[in-house]
């Protein structure tokens, strides 16, 4: 079974949260992708989404947030029915600068991770286009993380390995059995869509979808997650591009 989901992250700038789990149910969506900004009001994102009958099935929570308090953030994640969770990011100027800063953040990465994983919660990382800048030895931060417990998974953000310059089929063959969810994410051609960063509807870019669909079923992944970064209108990405993968 192919679950699709709707990374929430997309909807920041069109609250309130109440008002998108009722767009995205009526698209057609039925689970849902949080991140820990929506964590502020518990009460009201569970009832939001009981109201609509959507399942948040996974979630980027930032690594320092669990390292902080390990047994309170996995109540949360078990009150809201979380079954996997990715670290999102890391800001600039806390990017390590070697290859042994990266994997030494690997290793950090999975202690962090342990106690949800023992509770049965899938963990592991969210990349961005950084971690797929070669270092001067030529081995890529995301390798180093990835390196850091073999237990880790991977989101694969598809529209970030072409920013990067990178084949996603490539990665995704790389990282077979370990690729537990992938963000779907399309790319505008060039000089489009610039007021929205240069990201498109899924389906309505520039990536080879049909390629991509192909590799991630080759490698195991059944979780798709629709993102855009930036788009101007929720209703329309979260539409055309849940149309688009169900034709995948």
């Amino acid at each position: 079974m192919l679950h699709i989901s709707y990374q929430l992250y997309c909807s920041r700038n069109f609250p309130p949260i109440a008002e998108t789990l009722k767009m995205l149910a009526d698209t057609g969506f039925r689970e849902v992708e949080g991140y820990n900004g929506l964590f502020d009001d518990l009460d009201g994102l569970k009832a939001a989404l009981d109201a609509t009958g959507l399942t948040m099935t996974s979630s980027h929570i930032g690594q320092n947030l669990i390292a902080d308090d390990p047994a309170g953030m996995l109540a949360t994640i078990k009150n809201l029915g979380i079954k996997k969770v990715f670290g999102p990011h890391l800001a600039a100027d806390e990017r390590p600068a070697d290859a042994a800063g990266w994997a030494a953040f690997g290793t950090r990465l999975a202690e962090i991770g342990k106690p949800l994983q023992d509770a049965g919660i899938t963990f592991g990382w969210h990349n961005h286009d950084f971690e797929l800048v070669a270092l001067p030895g030529g081995e890529y931060p995301l390798d180093l993380i990835m390196q850091g417990s073999d237990d880790l998974r991977l989101e694969l953000d598809l529209g970030w390995v072409v920013r990067a310059g990178h084949d996603p089929v490539t990665w995704i063959n790389k990282y077979q059995g370990r690729i537990s969810a992938a963000h779907v994410k399309d790319v505008a051609p060039a000089g489009q869509c610039l007021d929205e960063d240069g990201w498109a509807d899924v389906g309505h870019g520039t990536m080879d979808w049909a390629a991509i669909h192909a590799a991630l079923q080759a490698a195991g992944c059944d979780h798709y997650v629709a993102e855009h970064d930036n788009p101007n209108n929720h209703t329309r990405f979260a539409t055309r591009s849940l149309a688009a993968i169900k034709e995948f």
